[in-house]
């Protein structure tokens, strides 16, 4: 798929899910063309499907504002109601390592909120705001970052009786709780608002519950894009949640 403008009659989320997808077939096949390898060719993946997004947003929808990792920010998106934010390789270190647990996010947030998304994640599936999927019985698990797993996430796991499920990018670590590998994912310790605007549109249409770490809503396009912490969990498993939360911070 080039950068030109898609079928006028593509609703949103079919632009979302449509553009995620083809990045990560582009990603797919630049690893898998084995002209690159390590940090040369995490900084080719985040480059190519960049350029490729940006482009076909700007053909798409040229009225929308655009927040992108690998793009230089403007004050112009702020004054936009509707605003799309790509993360178009998230996972960078996982994917130049030849792992799965690497994605490319699609979201448009309206009015500060993540409204409609799509995650593309070519070793699991395309997930969809516009089509979400019922939600399975979770596993007794938290998954974490595997780097960096955050105290807040081992003190709730071991008050709940909970495993760790180490894993790469937060779009990996949102599905894992949308495909039932978890019932939660806490982060804490900074993200920004690349990172969780698409997992998090496509978990609230499936109806997981994404907050704040202290409960409160998560807005997007603020003019600092950093967004430190999130909770995405399963509805079931809120308030036990919440309370060891609460237990661990008082």
């Amino acid at each position: 798929m080039g950068a030109r403008a898609l079928s006028e009659s593509f609703t949103d989320g079919e632009l979302a899910a449509r553009l995620a997808d083809a990045a990560g077939r582009i990603l797919v096949a630049l690893r898998e063309s084995g002209t690159l390898t390590g940090k040369l060719l995490g900084a080719a993946g985040d480059q190519t499907a960049n350029s490729f997004l940006i482009a076909a947003l700007r053909a798409n929808r040229p009225d929308d504002g655009i927040l992108s990792e690998e793009s230089a920010d403007s004050a112009e998106r702020l004054g936009k109601s509707r605003v799309w934010i790509v993360d178009p390789l998230d996972g960078t270190r996982e994917y130049s390592e030849g792992r799965d647990d690497w994605a490319v996010h699609v979201a448009l947030a309206i009015d500060g909120v993540a409204m409609v998304g799509a995650v593309a994640q070519p070793g699991a599936g395309l997930f969809r705001s516009d089509a979400p999927a019922a939600l399975p019985d979770p596993a007794p698990r938290i998954v974490v970052s595997r780097s960096r797993p955050p105290a807040c996430a081992t003190a709730v796991a071991a008050a709940l009786g909970l495993d760790l499920l180490p894993m790469g990018s937060a779009g990996a670590k949102a599905m894992a709780v949308l495909t039932g590998q978890a019932v939660a994912y806490l982060h804490a310790g900074g993200q920004y608002e690349w990172d969780s605007a698409a997992p998090v549109a496509v978990c609230a249409a499936a109806g997981l519950r994404v907050s704040r770490l202290d409960g409160a809503p998560l807005r997007y396009n603020a003019a600092n894009p950093y967004l430190p912490d999130l909770l995405i969990c399963h509805p079931d498993w809120q308030d036990r949640i919440a309370s060891a939360l609460a237990a661990f911070t008082a």
